[in-house]
């Protein structure tokens, strides 16, 4: 199968205005997609964002777009992805199309698809709206145009949806207090309004986007901060949302970071001891050693898979296995949902606390993690890593030292020009050592 041209490990994604994110290219991916997943059939397709400046042209011109290609849109306004997933299946919708570049700055966007099943497309639908973007953009006879509505409070189901994920004790967090971090990002009224809802005492932080404030020093990428707030508010636990709302990353009363791993490493020892984990879990190249032999120890089978959650879901769709995800928080649990589900993912985080009446830091102690050092080097263009032999041999010189418990990985990451240059083991300052090595081998490449 030949290389995609514009679709990458998570929709179309870029700068504002650079490459392909620009008007007269959304304008036509949004009629391509239109003519590809309604296949000449009436239909409707949902359009959520989140806060950045740059979605409210892009919502118009996917609008349009669709609109020629036939399709009915339905407009959400500010809507958390893994939302768009949700609502694409209860509207009975052909498509949900999310403006979004997740973690990103604002001056990034991009555009993410989800079939009507609320998954992620396919390679094969992906090769399809490529093609179709060779051709012309002609509009359908004016009479099969789509119509526009706006759903004012479609995200109103998806909250009774969040909620009625939390199984813990009477179903209710009073005597809770949480910080909430939403980044300034899509989740900025709906996360809090599910917390409150179910009884929490809630802190609202970074819920005033401005569009340009998206992920700036605040949400999963940069819980620093959200750490000394929940030191400062004496809260029970802080919970950061990235700007679109797939990932999660949580703090315990302490103010240390519990990681996607730990995380993990929670929900599985939670649902293995209530009798609903399948044989096993997911995780990824870069998942910390420490998960792995915390699931062994629990007889909990453990496969990896190349980063990204798309990657993450198709082992669960081949395994038959309900839950995986990453060390960012991006964590999918297909008992519950169909994609990355930040606030899904935080309450089955709340139940196992509740089941063990512990605290987050209890339970995220339980797993060992071994010191972990990435950095990103920045790259222009494609970098073969497989074709440098100096490289490869420092690769191999570094998984000797490090031995069986350790690890090496070099990978180019799917949506910002970088290469990831990753090593644990157990002696942090070797890990270090060997991480600056590869990392100036790496740059010197560029």
């Amino acid at each position: 199968m030949s290389k995609k041209r514009y679709f990458g490990t998570d929709g179309i994604r870029g700068r504002v205005g650079e490459s392909i994110i620009n008007p007269e290219f959304v304008l036509k991916l949004g009629w391509a997609a239109g003519k590809v997943l309604l296949n000449g059939k009436a239909g409707k397709v949902l359009i959520g964002k989140d806060t950045r400046v740059s979605g409210y042209i892009f919502e118009s011109l996917l609008e349009a777009g669709f609109a020629a290609a036939g399709a009915d849109v339905r407009l959400l306004g500010p809507t958390p992805t893994p939302a768009i997933a949700y609502l694409t299946r209860a509207f009975r919708a052909k498509a949900g199309i999310v403006i979004s570049a997740s973690h990103n700055p604002f001056y990034d966007n991009g555009i993410k698809f989800f079939s009507s099943d609320g998954l992620k497309l396919s390679d094969a639908m992906e090769f399809l709206i490529e093609k179709e973007l060779d051709k012309p953009l002609v509009m359908c006879d004016p009479a099969k145009l789509g119509h526009v509505k706006r759903y004012d409070d479609a995200t109103g189901r998806y909250v009774e949806f969040c909620k009625s994920t939390f199984g813990g004790f009477n179903s209710s967090l009073a005597g809770m207090k949480i910080i909430l971090d939403c980044a300034n990002g899509a989740t900025y009224k709906v996360a809090p309004r599910v917390f409150i809802e179910l009884g929490a005492e809630v802190v609202e932080i970074n819920v005033d986007p401005d569009g340009l404030n998206i992920n700036e020093n605040c949400g999963s990428t940069k819980p620093e901060i959200l750490a000394k707030i929940v030191l400062a508010e004496n809260a029970d636990l802080g919970i950061a949302f990235d700007g679109d709302g797939d990932r999660v990353i949580m703090v315990d009363h302490l103010g240390n970071v519990v990681d996607g791993d730990q995380i993990i490493y929670i929900i599985a020892k939670h649902e293995k001891a209530i009798g609903k984990l399948s044989a096993g879990v997911v995780g990824t190249v870069m998942t910390n050693l420490g998960l792995e032999q915390a699931l062994n120890d629990l007889d909990i089978e453990f496969m990896r898979t190349t980063v990204g959650d798309r990657f993450v879901i198709e082992a669960l769709q081949k395994t038959g296995w309900l839950l995986g995800g990453e060390t960012s928080g991006h964590i999918v649990h297909h008992g519950i949902t169909t994609t990355g589900d930040g606030i899904v993912t935080a309450l089955q985080v709340l139940s196992a606390l509740q089941y063990y009446d512990k605290t987050l830091y209890d339970l995220a102690s339980e797993m060992h993690k071994y010191p972990q050092i990435m950095r990103n080097v920045k790259v222009k263009g494609i970098v073969n890593l497989e074709e440098n032999k100096e490289l490869k041999n420092l690769v191999i010189q570094a998984r000797e030292k490090l031995g069986k418990t350790g690890r090496v990985v070099l990978r180019p990451s799917g949506t910002e020009p970088v290469v990831r240059v990753m090593a644990e083991g157990e002696d942090r300052e070797l890990v270090n050592s060997l991480v600056d090595s590869l990392t100036e081998k790496v740059s010197s490449m560029v």
